[in-house]
């Protein structure tokens, strides 16, 4: 290539030409995405193997955002995260091989120790990964708006309960979306235009997510998106959009890095607000 991009510039190219690819460039590019940081790591029949397809596609894949073939493209990701991508490779390849590994049953406490470091893993992860321009974004977006209606299902449930409970301890209009009695979109009828909707939602997305991100766009109000990929599609609509990964052991995904984000969200809208950020004090004879 006669310019090469940097690891941004190339995801934000294959965001753009999404929709527009094949179905099996699309699984690639859904990979890619989510792999970024061990992408130099990989060998394209490991690639291959994990997207279900054959090598050629991969190749095909590279050649569809301008390079020579995988190798030019995985260069970008080499430059990009040699200092940091080993560790963290060297980790997951642990967790993956764990349990084949060992010749007898694991106690809890090895297996709490295992899922505490995986989560530990991934924090370090997001704060590599951070994006201070889209972080500051979403700061001013939540800043400005009038009301705050949050939307997460399954396991983003608690994430949204969490920035709901938090953003209570604000002066602005705050309304956790739900879905109590299968009445969302009433829930979400009345937004506006000066209005923003925290759309909370990973791999599968929620539909129902999905539905109040299109419905805010609808009536012109701002989505703020925290999901996993760029090619989420929650992306399509978002005026701000936030992407974490979560750290997984045992196969099973932690909330840690999603929290955290949503914690230092609030604490940075806090500070924007000139915010004294105390419990308040109970009036009705209930302490907490």
């Amino acid at each position: 290539m006669a310019d090469t991009p940097t690891v941004d510039q190339l995801m934000l190219q294959i965001a753009e030409q999404y929709a527009t690819l094949s179905r099996q460039l699309k699984i690639i590019a859904t990979y890619v995405e989510q792999h970024r940081s061990s992408l130099m790591l990989e060998r394209i029949s490991d690639i291959a193997e994990h997207c279900d397809v054959q090598p050629s596609a991969i190749v095909r894949f590279a050649k569809q955002f301008g390079f020579s073939g995988f190798s030019e493209m995985q260069a970008v990701f080499r430059d990009a995260y040699t200092a940091q991508a080993i560790p963290s490779q060297n980790y997951q390849q642990r967790i993956r091989k764990l349990i084949d590994a060992k010749p007898t049953p694991l106690t809890g406490g090895s297996m709490a120790r295992e899922f505490i470091a995986a989560s530990r893993s991934g924090l370090d992860e997001l704060l590599n990964g951070m994006d201070d321009v889209q972080f500051d974004a979403a700061v001013k977006l939540l800043q400005k708006a009038d009301n705050i209606y949050v939307i997460g299902v399954r396991r983003s449930f608690p994430i949204a309960s969490y920035i709901v409970y938090a953003l209570q301890h604000t002066n602005k209009r705050v309304h956790l979306l739900s879905g109590l009695g299968g009445m969302i979109r009433e829930q979400i009828r009345s937004i506006g235009k000066n209005d923003v909707v925290i759309a909370i939602s990973f791999t599968p997305y929620g539909k129902e997510t999905q539905a109040c991100v299109r419905l805010a766009h609808h009536h012109q109000a701002k989505s703020l998106v925290i999901t996993d990929s760029q090619l989420s599609p929650l992306a399509r609509h978002a005026s701000v959009l936030l992407t974490v990964k979560e750290g997984s052991a045992f196969a099973f995904r932690s909330l840690t890095n999603a929290m955290c984000l949503c914690q230092a969200l609030f604490i940075a809208l806090a500070y924007r607000l000139e915010l004294n950020v105390e419990e308040t004090g109970a009036i009705d004879g209930y302490d907490e």
